[in-house]
């Protein structure tokens, strides 16, 4: 427990000034609340040795003084703990997301979605209630406690060694309730990511779902998720049932013991009236502190597990990240990329196998392929979304390596196999890596995209909202606002991965000529199953499970008579059928 608390060290040390303040005010309301009882010792006793208005005024002005000055410091004492645990919880959501958007990619194929939104917010929240709520009402139960003992010792020893009989009852209960609290709520987290994953999952793939008619199957297996989750909560119910009466019937029995004792020690007459009655209001305000000291395990419990969840994505380390010691610029480095014996594996699957390449700077070349040949891994590499396991990659001769990360990406224009966008304006998308372009080079992206008769139909042109994910886009229309997006980077190396697979032939050799020009001079790398996206390549690369087995131009490899002119021939059959 106290190893993962230490995690928030930093962001407590932040705030010492605040907290120190806080704390002071929770003392000095506390050292007022414990001096109340005493100004009504002193009250009762006067009226026991006779009555005296002026003596009564002024003990009650003196407790009303105290009230009102308690009154303001523990609402200071709020303010100021419960504000700086909201300040805490900005930041620490702020380096989580931080965190979470720097990790690899490996990182996201073992965690789900769902699983990532449920620790970032419902866990968080339960830190947020550990550092607020949880710290004030554990120093204050503890401070109240100490003070109110202090002044019940000395006022009178063997009534407080009675009240605190207990004590040893209530710290087995805490000890054993408070580890069954913690075990059942991380499960309870846990069953909860599930569900959020569930709804992710849905939500993301509700066109399939319903294309499938599937709503009702994913409707119960949801009930199913959600029914385990409700008993798993009625279980942590049932635990913290039992804690709180356990604690309010050791408290009852403490009472009975201390007015049983203090009564005969009154009747007597080794004790005052107001003693006894003084000790009777102590005992009465420890009623609150032992009741939050329950409730307090139980944040902090909650809040611990909580964190150790958080922890587990913090303390995850990018597999691809900023060497360490000199870091090359590859802005002063040829546009060339190279593969030297590059081998790669995901578990006993072999994608890739001793690739050896050379793809000069401007040079335009093509990869075809059957599906799992490893084509989309290959140009992986180049962005550095993942590292080879074996061999080297190189940018103008340098091992990827020895780059920033960033700064490597800052000059390749990726358009991935699946198109993402965001929801946000069509110009925001297309703006997505140069948020400080022009509406005019965003409009001539678009058009070497093929995308100025789409916008011209749109309602409000490039601030069209296009939805989640482009969800009022078509595929093809997906497509090249992914290819506009990638060009206005003006990378010095382009990748697209089969990027034009969502739009006809005509559209597709308009988007072609247009990009003609964007691709002179520029290392560029097409991946595509139709031959006339590639056939104007300068080189053609063919992969079979992860090898290259032909390279050549277009008219060379026709002329072998291997997988690209077999390709080729079906394309052209496929084209005099549909003519037909």
């Amino acid at each position: 427990m106290w190893k993962s608390l230490g995690s928030l060290w930093p962001y407590l040390r932040k705030y010492r000034g605040g907290l120190a303040l806080g704390i002071g005010s929770l003392l000095v309301k506390d050292a007022l609340a414990a001096g109340l009882p005493i100004v009504i010792k002193y009250g009762v006793d006067s009226l026991t040795r006779g009555f005296q208005l002026r003596t009564v005024l002024q003990l009650a002005a003196l407790l009303i003084g105290l009230s009102s000055l308690k009154g303001l410091f523990q609402y200071w004492m709020r303010v100021i703990i419960i504000g700086i645990s909201r300040d805490i919880e900005y930041d620490l959501r702020n380096d989580l997301f931080g965190h979470l958007v720097e990790l690899s990619q490996d990182f996201y194929s073992r965690y789900r979605t769902g699983d990532i939104m449920a620790r970032s917010t419902n866990d968080l929240n339960a830190v947020r209630m550990m550092l607020g709520p949880g710290i004030m009402y554990w120093t204050e139960t503890s401070v109240m406690l100490i003070l109110a003992v202090i002044v019940m010792a000395h006022a009178n020893l063997q009534l407080t060694l009675i009240a605190l009989s207990p004590a040893p009852l209530v710290s087995v209960a805490v000890i054993f309730f408070g580890r069954k609290i913690h075990a059942r709520f991380e499960h309870i987290q846990s069953m909860f990511s599930d569900i959020s994953s569930k709804v992710q999952e849905n939500l993301a793939g509700v066109r399939v779902v319903r294309a499938y008619a599937q709503e009702e199957a994913e409707v119960e297996q949801f009930e199913r998720l959600n029914r385990e989750y409700i008993r798993e909560n009625i279980g942590l119910a049932r635990i913290q049932g039992a804690f709180m009466p356990l604690l309010q019937a050791l408290i009852g029995v403490t009472f009975l013991l201390v007015l049983w004792a203090g009564g005969r020690q009154l009747m007597q007459g080794k004790i005052s009236l107001g003693s006894f009655v003084m000790f009777n209001t102590y005992m009465g305000m420890l009623i609150w502190p032992m009741i939050a000291f329950g409730w307090v395990i139980n944040l902090m419990q909650r809040g611990t597990a909580s964190l150790n969840r958080i922890n587990e994505m913090i303390h995850q380390r990018p597999s691809i990240a900023r060497p360490e010691g000199e870091v090359l610029q590859p802005s002063q480095y040829s546009a060339e990329v190279g593969f030297r014996h590059v081998s790669m594996r995901f578990g006993t699957r072999e994608a890739l196998n001793d690739i050896k390449l050379l793809v000069h700077s401007g040079e335009t070349i093509a990869i075809v392929g059957h599906t799992g040949s490893g084509k989309t891994t290959l140009v992986s590499l180049i962005a550095r979304m993942m590292d080879p396991t074996s061999g080297t990659v190189t940018f103008g001769g340098v091992d990827l390596r020895k780059f920033d990360p960033e700064d490597l990406r800052r000059q390749i224009g990726f358009v991935p196999q699946e198109t993402f966008l965001f929801s946000a304006t069509l110009a925001e998308n297309i703006a997505w890596g140069v948020p400080d372009a022009s509406i005019d080079q965003i409009r001539w992206a678009a058009g070497v995209a093929g995308l100025t008769t789409d916008i011209e139909g749109f309602p409000n042109g490039l601030d069209t909202v296009i939805g989640e994910r482009g969800l009022t886009l078509s595929g093809g229309q997906k497509q090249r606002t992914a290819i506009a997006r990638a060009i206005l980077r003006n990378p010095r190396i382009l990748i697209l991965d089969d990027a034009l697979s969502s739009v006809d032939t005509v559209t597709e050799e308009k988007i072609l000529k247009s990009l003609a020009t964007v691709m002179r001079d520029r290392t560029t790398i097409l991946i595509s199953h139709r031959v006339s996206t590639v056939q104007n390549a300068h080189r053609i690369i063919v992969l079979s499970h992860g090898s290259v087995v032909e390279i050549g131009t277009h008219e060379e490899l026709q002329r072998r008579g291997g997988y690209y002119a077999e390709l080729y021939q079906k394309q052209l059959l496929e084209e005099e059928l549909e003519a037909i």
